[in-house]
């Protein structure tokens, strides 16, 4: 057994809770095996797609040897600094977005509402320390997987090098993931900034918040913070936030952040940060005007950059670019044969699903798809995703400036919340759904959803497009009543009308006299 050691990992503040996080994935005393004469697959990097092929891979009981290898945490963003710790901060602001809402719904709060930064920021912790047993050191090894704790890189065409142990492989799987983008903004290194990976260490509210990029991480923290009692500021550098989603979606979720008390600052550029007493200063032009806003922090949310450095991938062969990330074919495939990619380190989806779906792509590739035969793409995946503000913005499919530029003529069925019971009794009504399908067809072929909790709807549509069902059988399943996934029903049911031509109804009014 080797003892080699590495830099120890601490998670700000070590409280007991981050103190049980990092004894699950980086425990300070844990002992890198001794390598194998040659390993089936070894991974590099242990977030979700790594941890999947890893304990796909193990768990099938073939006698593979597999090894994974991760320098930091293990559990990668989505347990660390992603799904879980984001999603757990938004259910508490979700909270305070109700109480706001109550006085229409009839419910008086007659005493001032006190936001515990502190304990949101614990309970936060304390849930991510809760689930990290799943994606731990200790359960790999269980699964036999050989973990090594330290940094990888490709030695030669076969071989990784551990912090000094050489790995042999017969097939690699690179799964380092991204990292947030730092702006090119003058003064704002020396100022200081979050990103997702050091805002959830906060644990002191700050006051005033400023939120530089308006897509989906932005959004989403920048409600959340908002309502938790921050005076939030939100930079983006397009007309409208979430400047790729449908524009309909966008403009309800851009007027809820606007009576929300969110200040929005569009068609801006930032031109320098500077440290003054009270914080920090950034000042900006927008619409021609320059002007400047003091705050406490400033959190950045404007995209992700593949972690492609210090693998020496020339070495093996494999392209990359500082943007895209490792190149690949659609079987996850780097321009070495031997050599696989998944999750955000070469996909556009940068999703834990994705990375997850992705997974079991390199898992088939590389182990059961001899001489190519039978190979999985990722071009026939169907990709749900959901922004996770509230409401919640739901995708899945094409858009249909999408289908346009593909030439594929479509029909789209809109069904307002308005039109929707269930939405009604909520007091929810401000959403919609939105289906394309293929014109003459009742094929689906994208779908929008707004609600406050879309993210749990999409997936009958999802589920629809893999299994090609179509509207009119979709049609034909019973819904409970009252619910807001009724709005698919309607849907269904808005296209079976289309059906009802002059032609049909003569028929269907001859058929009655005979019945």
């Amino acid at each position: 057994m080797s003892n080699l050691e590495f830099e120890r990992i601490t998670v700000l503040p070590m409280d007991e809770y981050n103190q049980r996080l990092v004894a699950n994935v980086h425990p300070e005393n844990w002992v890198n095996p001794q390598p194998a004469d040659c390993y089936d697959l070894v991974v590099i990097g242990a977030g979700t797609a790594g941890l999947v092929v890893a304990a796909g891979a193990a768990g099938l009981d073939l006698g593979l040897k597999v090894a994974l290898i991760e320098k930091n945490l293990m559990g990668g963003d989505c347990l660390n600094v992603g799904c879980i710790p984001s999603k757990s901060l938004i259910r508490s602001a979700r909270v305070i977005g109700e109480i706001w809402k109550a006085k229409d719904l009839g419910v008086h709060i007659s005493q001032l509402i006190n936001v515990d930064f502190a304990t949101v920021m614990s309970r936060l912790r304390r849930i991510r320390a809760g689930i990290s047993h799943h994606d731990s050191a200790a359960r790999f090894k269980n699964l036999g997987v050989d973990v090594f704790l330290g940094n990888g890189k490709f030695a030669s065409k076969n071989t990784i090098d551990v912090d000094g142990q050489i790995l042999k492989f017969k097939k690699a799987v690179i799964a380092t993931g991204a990292r947030a983008i730092k702006p090119e903004i003058r003064g704002l290194e020396t100022a200081g900034y979050l990103t997702n990976e050091n805002v959830f260490s906060l644990i002191q509210k700050p006051e005033k918040l400023a939120v530089i990029g308006g897509g989906p991480i932005g959004c989403e923290l920048a409600q959340a913070f908002r309502r938790l009692g921050c005076e939030v500021t939100l930079f983006h550098n397009s007309s409208h936030i979430l400047n790729k989603e449908d524009r309909e979606a966008a403009d309800i979720l851009q007027r809820v952040f606007t009576d929300e008390g969110i200040r929005l600052v569009l068609n801006c550029q930032l031109e320098e940060v500077v440290t003054v007493t009270e914080g920090k200063r950034l000042y900006f032009s927008s619409h021609g005007n320059r002007d400047s806003v003091t705050v406490n922090e400033i959190l950045i949310g404007a995209g992700r950059a593949p972690n492609v450095e210090g693998l020496n991938l020339e070495a093996v062969g494999v392209e990359y670019d500082q943007k895209v990330g490792v190149k690949v074919n659609d079987y996850l495939q780097t321009t070495n044969s031997n050599i696989y990619a998944a999750g955000d380190i070469c996909m556009n989806w940068k999703f834990t699903h994705a990375a997850d779906a992705a997974a079991r792509i390199v898992i088939k590739n590389t182990l059961f798809s001899p001489f190519g035969l039978g190979r999985s793409q990722l071009s026939s995946l169907v990709m749900p995703w959901v922004t996770y503000t509230d409401p919640e913005i739901a995708h899945v499919g094409m858009y249909a400036d999408e289908a346009e530029k593909l030439g594929i003529e479509i029909e789209t069925i809109k069904i307002d919340f308005n039109n929707v019971d269930r939405a009604i009794a909520d007091s929810q009504e401000a959403g919609f759904l939105k289906i394309h399908h293929k014109k003459g067809s009742d094929e689906i072929i994208g779908a929008t959803i707004v609600a406050s909790h879309a993210g749990e709807m999409i997936s009958e549509i999802t589920t629809a497009i893999v299994n090609k069902i179509g509207l009119s059988e979709l049609s034909s399943v019973i819904h409970p009543y009252p619910t807001q996934a009724e709005a698919i029903k309607k849907a269904a049911d808005a296209y079976r009308r289309t059906l009802l031509t002059p032609k049909t109804k003569k028929l269907l009014k001859f058929i009655t006299k005979l019945s």
